[in-house]
Parts: structure tokens; C-alpha cells; sequence
């Protein structure tokens, strides 16, 4: 499955290279120039490409608005994808502030009627409300992040797409590693107290995921580190999210990290001055004194790859997973004032190691599960209402994150994290 999906960015790189190129790539001085022929067919073959585009009509459905820092990364994302692909901005539709309900089918179906050949939602509960839409219209194509059922339903119309973010967590976890080892240094805090704190919105597959490819990385720089977890029940609420925080700091928590929406937990973290590291951009702007760095989702080269083959005619991947490979998994720039010296240099090591295949996030020698080293493990891969594991994820030593289906499907508790609450599933 990777090596199909490898080939098909390889494929479509080319495609899309055709597509913006102005004129050709240059020849070297002693080959011989196109005909006149050549040059008329591709300038009507780029032509009629840049008509698709300009002709092409598309909507966007957002959970919440540019207030949350999830919802502003897939704005800023199709933004860009758009504009790239020269979509103009009036045939570009953003719905914002669409709930995990029946709102959702309501809006995908509006898209669709007037004239949408391509219509994305952005959150896990739109999911089914997109598929109900997408049997409706199978003219349209129907684009949802984050979701699971787009291998098993079979919708010629349908499509999932999720990144390898959990290596980015990780990334951003050696960073929190890094900090915990400087802060033991100076004399801040004892080997023994290197407790970091992390805000999660709810107990899915993909927020455990995220939080323990953090802590490894994490540990991975700091062998004492721990960690507490607890949980908001919602991906948006920013007064909730803040009190998670000072509830964390309060419990000696001296590092805080979140897998939730708004700025709450890097205000409280600016507040009590206690470094933070967020999720979907930089909280710079609220946490000068306190944010390290922050890993996110680049979504942009998903769109053009996924709205290009829309426009064309042409089959997509039903479960697309963007990598570092591909741009789509990235890091804030680090805030030197706060990070520990020396965090780029490694943070850069680190990923050339995640990349090549030399080091994988969940190497099953760097935890245990009730003290006992994970050998084997079904994982919850083709989604079914009794939630029963299906597929075997751990082989060559490691569990295979996201290589199954795109949505991530870690859901393993490990030692060294503790929950402090898990009612919010």
C-alpha cells in the first residue's frame, strides 16, 4: 500500500507539474528545440487544463471558524490549494461554524446543488453526514479529513484523507524532551519531576495516538520523563481547555502540550510561565515567553493532488496519508528564546531518521504495555459498530501507524502515562 501511494505522488507530481508549467522544462543547449506542432499541442493542452480549473466550482465545510487552529490550518490550506491551481476565489465557497450533525449532510447537499464539483469537511463527526451526501450526488466528489469508512464503503465519490502527523508529535516531543533535560540542567526541576501535562480533547484513536507519539519523543530525549493527560470533551472551548492546563500546572505538571483547538492552554501556560508546546501553528503571538514550537498538518498538497484529479476525470486514493515526504506533515519555526539550545540541529537528525526508516515512533523496544513488551496487536482498522479489532499492525518490530487506513488507529494505553479522567470517548 505505501509504495502504491509513493507511486501515485510520484505520478501525480508530474501531472501537476504539467499542468503549471509555462512553457515546458529547459533543454540542454545541444538538444534539439520542439516543433511548432509540440508547441501548439501544449499550449492547448495547458489551456484547456487552466479552463478546468477556472470553470471548476468547489466548497469547504469547517467545524469552526479562524478562531480554532485546526479550522484556520484547513483555511489557510485550501486557500492556498486553490489559488495554486487557479480556482477563482468566487467559486471557492467556505462554510464555517458547521456542527457533527445533520447541519452537515444540509450543507454538503447546498454545495452540491449549486454547482460544486468537489465539496470537503473537516471534522471526525461530519463523516457520516458526507457519505450520506455522497450517495446522493455521485456527480460530486466528496472529500472528508480525519474519517475511517472511505476503504470499506466504496463510494467511487468518497474519499478520506489523514497525514503521519503522530511523526510530527514526535518531533515535537524531542523538543519537550530537550527542554525537560535543560530544565534538569539549570537546576529547575529534579530528574525525578521531568512530569509534562497534555491537554486532550477526547479518548479517540487519534488523539491517544498523538499524545503518545509525544511522550515518546519526549522520552526519547528524557529517559524520567512521564506524563498526565485529561481530557476537555470537546475540540473547541477555550475556557475548558485553560482550566485543563492550570489543573495540569497545579499538579506539578512543568511542561504542557494539547491536542485541542483554541489558545487556551498557551494563555494559561504564558500565565504561570511554564513552557507549552501547541498543535496546529504557532501560539507565538499569546505565549512569547513560553511556546517552543508546534507541529500541524499541511493540507495543502492533499487539495491540489485531490481537486486536480477531481477536475480531470480521474480515480483518487479513497484513504490518502500525507508523510514528511510529501510537505505534509511540518514544524512551526522554534522560538530560540525558549527552546533548548541545540533543538534544531537535532529535531533535523531526527526526521532524516524518521524519513529514511531508520527510526519509527512506535518501536515496540522503547515501551511497554502493563510492563510487558508489545508483540502483537489487532488493531480497530475497517470500522464496524462493535469497534473490533481486524488487522494485525505490529511486525518488523514496530506498530504501522496510518499504513492501514490514513485516520490513525493507535489506541494502546502505555506505561509512564496516566489519565486523569476517560468520559470523554
Amino acid at each position: 500500500m505505501i509504495m502504491r501511494k509513493i507511486v501515485s505522488i510520484a505520478m501525480t507530481a508530474v501531472m501537476l507539474a504539467s499542468l503549471v508549467a509555462c512553457g515546458g522544462s529547459k533543454t540542454a543547449e545541444n538538444a534539439s528545440a520542439p516543433s511548432a506542432a509540440a508547441k501548439e499541442a501544449s499550449n492547448e493542452n495547458q489551456a484547456s487544463a487552466d479552463a478546468s480549473f477556472s470553470d471548476m466550482k468547489v466548497g469547504f465545510i469547517f467545524l469552526h471558524d479562524e478562531n480554532s487552529t485546526y479550522d484556520l490550518n484547513f483555511i489557510n490550506a485550501a486557500k492556498e490549494a486553490t489559488e495554486k491551481l487557479g480556482i477563482p476565489s468566487e467559486n471557492v465557497i467556505f462554510k464555517t461554524n458547521v456542527p457533527e450533525g445533520q447541519e452537515c449532510y444540509d450543507t454538503a447537499a447546498e454545495l452540491a446543488d449549486s454547482g460544486c464539483r468537489y465539496v470537503f469537511a473537516d471534522s471526525f463527526g461530519h463523516e457520516d453526514f458526507m457519505i450520506q451526501a455522497a450517495k446522493e450526488f455521485p456527480e460530486v466528489t466528496f472529500a472528508h479529513a480525519t474519517g475511517t469508512k472511505a476503504h470499506t464503503e466504496g463510494l467511487d465519490n468518497y474519499q478520506n484523507a489523514f497525514a503521519s502527523i503522530y511523526e510530527g508529535r514526535y518531533l515535537a516531543g524531542v523538543a519537550a524532551g530537550m527542554k525537560l533535560n535543560e530544565m534538569i540542567k539549570d537546576g529547575k526541576i529534579k530528574e525525578d519531576e521531568a512530569k509534562i501535562g497534555y491537554v486532550g480533547a477526547y479518548t479517540y484513536a487519534e488523539v491517544i495516538s498523538g499524545y503518545t507519539s509525544f511522550f515518546l519523543g519526549a522520552r526519547s530525549e528524557c529517559p524520567s520523563a512521564t506524563m498526565e493527560v485529561t481530557f476537555t470533551g470537546s475540540w473547541y472551548d477555550e475556557t475548558a481547555e485553560k482550566e485543563a492546563a492550570n489543573k495540569l500546572i497545579n499538579d506539578k505538571c512543568v511542561l504542557i502540550s494539547q491536542h485541542a483547538d483554541s489558545m487556551g492552554a498557551p494563555t494559561a501556560c504564558e500565565a504561570a510561565g511554564v513552557p507549552n508546546i501547541s498543535y496546529n501553528g504557532s501560539t507565538e503571538s499569546v505565549a512569547p515567553n513560553t511556546f517552543i514550537v508546534s507541529s500541524r498538518i499541511n493540507w495543502a498538497p492533499y487539495f491540489v493532488e485531490s481537486i486536480t484529479a477531481c477536475a480531470e476525470g480521474k480515480s483518487f486514493d479513497k484513504d490518502w496519508t500525507g508523510t514528511l515526504g510529501t510537505d505534509s506533515v511540518l514544524l512551526t519555526d522554534i522560538n530560540n528564546n525558549v527552546a533548548a539550545e541545540g533543538t534544531q540541529e537535532k529535531l533535523d537528525s531526527v526526521k532524516a531518521d524518521l524519513e529514511s526508516g531508520k527510526l519509527h515512533v512506535f518501536d515496540t523496544e522503547t515501551f511497554t504495555v502493563e510492563g510487558k513488551k508489545l508483540e502483537t496487536y489487532m488493531a480497530d482498522v475497517d470500522t464496524d459498530p462493535q469497534y473490533e479489532g481486524d488487522t494485525e499492525a505490529v511486525s518488523e518490530g514496530y506498530f504501522h501507524e496510518s499504513e492501514y487506513r490514513s485516520a490513525p488507529y493507535f489506541d494502546l494505553q502505555i506505561d509512564g502515562i496516566t489519565l486523569l479522567d476517560t468520559n470523554f470517548g
